[in-house]
């Protein structure tokens, strides 16, 4: 869609603002903004819509919100004293006062080949996030390890290449950019990127640090960055360590970088993976109302796109929630579609690590905690870290009793992750494995911790609550049993075991007894 006004022209699907033809530069909430505007003419929008449409309904000052209009006006050469297109209405809100015409097709986007050393690739100006890794640079004297400037970053590309639901640019295309200052729009332009890889290699003596920063070329961000230091003895551990590093926090920033553009666009321009991303932040709000608009974002990705994998295992990852969670009495059906939609993305990509995590888990919601886990071996075998992979894995392990097996994988998924939406299982998990081991008084500190977490839903706060009197912290108990009421006042036993399915029945009757003690029914 494209809007005409003025002498402006807002090109939805490319994200621009054109003025006589010539590109305006506008930051992205701005766009957002005006083209919220624009879609809403000739009425009042209110601070508190704006709020909740621009900022998802998050706690905003009115400073900011009169920065975002100043800027909008700045964009459009407007100002609060002319008010030509965006009016103020005091006391209730703002108003767009051009005159629109819209429904102009934007032109297609277009592929551009690159081409170095014989060596060509395809880059797309499409949504599927697109990521270029550059030669670091290097700072100190020493001619020995200079090599690492150009190692580092290679190996960084053949790591990131296994995130398939990234495209990775090749070495040949992205090492011709080792000018010390990278020109992002340039980059942007020919390699059709989103986001941009660099770091600084120092070593100065016997000290050696690598640093990294992930930027998006589109508005000059960084979205993410990180620094390891240690010995030049070291080089070799701290170049798998990076690798490690840099591989896990793609999986999670950039979907969050993804969804935050995503968010700011039209509803009618969101594609496939625009949908996906948008499903994607509210999969890990673990409550109800999120986890339906997330999977009616999946749904919508599927009909687009129906041979996006990758948004087939978020189906199966709604639905498992749905059961695992008891948002819904239809559990037969729930069940079913968790098995299928995962079921589904593995016929188009075997080899997605995402996709068998989530076909592997779907055997959890029938009680077969083995029969899943060939699945989740390959889920960590396709990525090594992986750490929801990790994670599953170790609680599969920890539900049949192999509680040393399981706290293995369970402390690398923490280390690996230690962020991450899922680190409220994460720990209440590890509560679990030190009951296992009779360790009480560390069963009562991780439960208390993970129900802590963001995210952390009712079933975490019913094993707070059994944990804690069969500690004997009997005012900690009653504490989480009221957590848990205000959560779901039909909290029952049975619910508890449908999502703990603990094979070792020493401590199944230890919870058990204590969930009784606790007043909670059956079922």
């Amino acid at each position: 869609m494209i809007y005409r006004f003025d002498a402006y022209t807002l090109d939805v699907s490319r994200g621009l603002l054109l003025c006589d033809g010539n590109e305006v530069a506008i930051e992205p909430r701005a766009f957002a903004f005006l083209l919220y505007m624009i879609e809403n003419p000739d009425r009042i929008v209110s601070k508190d819509e704006l709020v909740e449409k621009i900022w998802e309904g998050r706690f905003i000052s009115d400073a900011a919100i009169s920065t975002l209009i100043q800027t909008a006006r700045r964009a459009l050469d407007d100002d609060g004293k002319a008010q030509r297109l965006i009016r103020t209405v005091h006391g209730r809100g703002f108003r767009f006062a051009g005159t629109v015409e819209q429904g102009v097709p934007a032109q297609p986007k277009q592929e551009i080949k690159v081409v170095s050393g014989g060596e060509q690739t395809t880059a797309s100006h499409g949504n599927q996030p697109a990521i270029a890794v550059f030669p670091f640079r290097m700072y100190g004297q020493s001619e020995t390890f200079s090599a690492i400037a150009d190692a580092v970053p290679s190996e960084l590309i053949t790591s990131l290449s296994r995130l398939r639901w990234l495209k990775v640019i090749a070495r040949g295309s992205s090492f011709r950019f080792r000018e010390a200052t990278l020109d992002l729009d340039a980059i942007h332009e020919k390699l059709g990127v989103g986001y941009c890889l660099t770091g600084d290699i120092e070593i100065f003596g016997n000290d050696l640090a690598i640093a990294v920063e992930l930027v998006d070329p589109r508005d000059g961000r960084i979205v993410w960055g990180d620094r390891l230091s240690g010995k030049i003895d070291d080089v070799h551990q701290m170049r798998s360590d990076i690798a490690v590093r840099v591989t896990t926090a793609m999986e999670l920033q950039i979907s969050l970088n993804e969804a935050e553009r995503a968010r700011l666009q039209s509803p009618q321009t969101l594609d496939a993976w625009s949908m996906y991303h948008i499903g994607l932040r509210h999969m890990y709000r673990f409550n109800p109302t999120s986890n339906a608009i997330a999977a009616s974002h999946f749904a919508r990705a599927t009909e687009l796109d129906p041979g996006f994998a990758r948004a087939f295992a978020a189906r199966s990852f709604t639905s498992f929630q749905t059961v695992y969670v008891n948002y819904s009495a239809d559990r037969a059906v729930e069940i079913e579609n968790a098995r299928r939609f995962s079921e589904k993305c593995l016929e188009l990509d075997p080899l997605d690590p995402f996709g068998n995590f989530n076909y592997g888990r779907s055997y959890w919601l029938h009680g077969d905690h083995e029969a899943g886990q060939p699945y989740l071996d390959r889920a960590i075998g396709l990525s090594p870290n992986f750490s929801h992979g990790l994670y599953a894995y170790a609680y599969s392990n920890i539900m049949a009793g192999r509680r040393e097996t399981g706290v293995e994988q369970l402390e690398r998924a923490i280390e690996l992750s230690p962020l991450d939406p899922f680190l409220f299982a994460m720990e209440t998990l590890k509560s679990v494995s030190f009951l296992h081991a009779d360790d009480f008084e560390q069963a009562s500190l991780w439960a208390d911790r993970g129900s802590r977490q963001p995210g952390a839903h009712y079933i975490c706060m019913f094993m707070a609550a059994a944990i804690n009197q069969i500690a004997g912290n009997k005012a900690q108990a009653r504490y989480w049993v009221d957590r848990t009421r205000q959560l779901r006042p039909d909290a029952t036993i049975q619910q508890f075991f449908h999502s703990y399915r603990l094979q070792d029945q020493t401590v199944r009757n230890n919870l058990s007894v204590a969930l009784r003690e606790l007043g909670f029914s059956e079922q």
